[in-house]
């Protein structure tokens, strides 16, 4: 029935719980840009932090609130890198970056495959599917995420807001994979948690919608997809896609 499944990941195949408000987390990276003669203190950094992003995205509030996100219409790399230039230390890209995964690490609880992901997407590229990736998100945290998740090779290509410079819902960001990717749009469906930056995005796109309720999906109504699982079950998903239900 369909030719292109276009995925969203926090939520959809990725399970994660980051908690950025936990002092620990700014203790150790303030002692880590000390490291570097980057001196802060713990709230300092914190507060410093906070200030940054607000300054980079243009103070503009985030649809949803999902730390994981991490500020998806800005490249977070950016922030860290002018962590170390306010305390006079001329860091580079690689040095920023690094900062960025660190506190990335320390900053998440966990993160894991739904049950069943792996099978799913193998399902999928067995079939000859095309398997597209659409996720707001930081690509100096999730292009390394889905690297050690064993899940970066069943794409056929991945989209990640902060290369873009803009996030679903936005209009804009679905039509570049679509144009970029030459998708039939009839002939293809995007899959997600979300049901207003997957659903309803994706629906203003001209795409079929599959939504699925997870652990992390936004507390909402059930929105208006062509198929709905009050449930993670990806046996189901891959049923949906295949035709097989």
């Amino acid at each position: 029935m369909y030719d292109v499944c276009i995925f969203d990941l926090y939520g959809t195949l990725v399970d994660i719980h980051t908690d950025e408000e936990d002092r620990c987390v700014w203790e150790k990276l303030a002692l880590f840009y000390g490291y570097y003669g980057a001196q802060y203190e713990p709230e300092e950094l914190m507060s410093a932090y906070r200030r940054i992003v607000d300054l980079l995205s243009g103070g503009e509030k985030r649809l949803r609130n999902d730390s994981h996100e991490s500020f998806p219409e800005i490249q977070i790399e950016k922030v860290f890198l002018r962590l170390f230039e306010e305390k006079g230390v001329a860091a580079d890209q690689t040095l920023a970056t690094h900062a960025g995964q660190f506190f990335r690490a320390l900053s998440t609880e966990f993160i894991r495959l739904y049950d069943g992901t792996k099978e799913m997407l193998m399902r999928l590229r067995e079939s000859g599917k095309r398997i597209y990736l659409l996720s707001n998100a930081q690509r100096i945290f999730t292009a390394y995420e889905m690297n050690a998740l064993g899940i970066a090779k069943y794409f056929d290509k991945i989209y990640i807001s902060s290369d873009c410079g803009c996030k679903k819902p936005d209009l804009s960001f679905f039509k570049k994979l679509i144009t970029e990717c030459g998708v039939e749009k009839e002939r293809a469906i995007m899959i997600g948690n979300d049901g207003i930056c997957d659903i309803l995005g994706a629906r203003n796109a001209g795409l079929s919608t599959l939504y699925v309720r997870s652990n992390i999906s936004p507390k909402e109504e059930l929105p208006a997809a062509d198929y709905v699982l009050p449930e993670m079950d990806m046996k189901e998903i891959a049923r949906i896609l295949l035709g097989e239900a």
